[in-house]
């Protein structure tokens, strides 16, 4: 079973990249890619402090407990699992980007757009739809661009999701 799940995920990985090779296709990725780098999380914080005064103060406490719960994570199960980048383990295959470091699992990206993703959608539902679907396309374009696996991106979006429902748990 572990080797069939292997198989799919490498499998996957290497159809996804295959749009490497289209130019509009490899341009989207890498703009959709950037949007999850960070300065449009402050973007989106700053919207809401201008437009909900009222919801701000417990959005941004959320959003920072969630934030302060995943990174450790994030960072210590990148050192536990230390699973080499799909580049670096698959012959012919190659990264469109400079990845921030070395291991792939999980996805930092897709944890980050998760989390923002349920942020975001608690407190304004009418926007699930569209954040949910930010949020994978971010994950998509990490395979993408060739630094993760689609179990990467799992992983990452279960992290940034746990992260988001802890600190609901905890503040409210």
């Amino acid at each position: 079973m572990i080797n069939g799940l292997l198989h799919l995920d490498t499998s996957t990985y290497l159809w996804l990249c295959r749009l490497q090779h289209q130019a509009t296709a490899l341009h989207l990725n890498r703009w959709i890619s950037r949007s999850g780098d960070g300065p449009l999380y402050v973007a989106i914080a700053a919207l809401i402090y201008v437009t909900e005064p009222i919801n701000y103060l417990l959005f941004i406490k959320v959003g920072l407990l969630a934030f302060l719960i995943e990174l450790p994570c994030f960072v210590l199960l990148k050192a536990l699992i230390r699973r080499d980048r799909p580049f670096v383990q698959l012959p012919g295959s190659v990264s469109v980007i400079q990845p921030s470091d070395k291991f792939s699992m999980p996805s930092g990206h897709t944890a980050a757009a998760f989390l923002m993703a349920g942020l975001i959608s608690y407190f304004y539902v009418e926007y699930v739809f569209l954040v949910y679907l930010w949020a994978m396309a971010i994950g998509t374009s990490r395979v993408v661009l060739g630094v993760h696996y689609p179990s990467d991106i799992l992983a990452g979006a279960l992290l940034g999701s746990s992260a988001f429902l802890l600190s609901l748990v905890i503040l409210i």
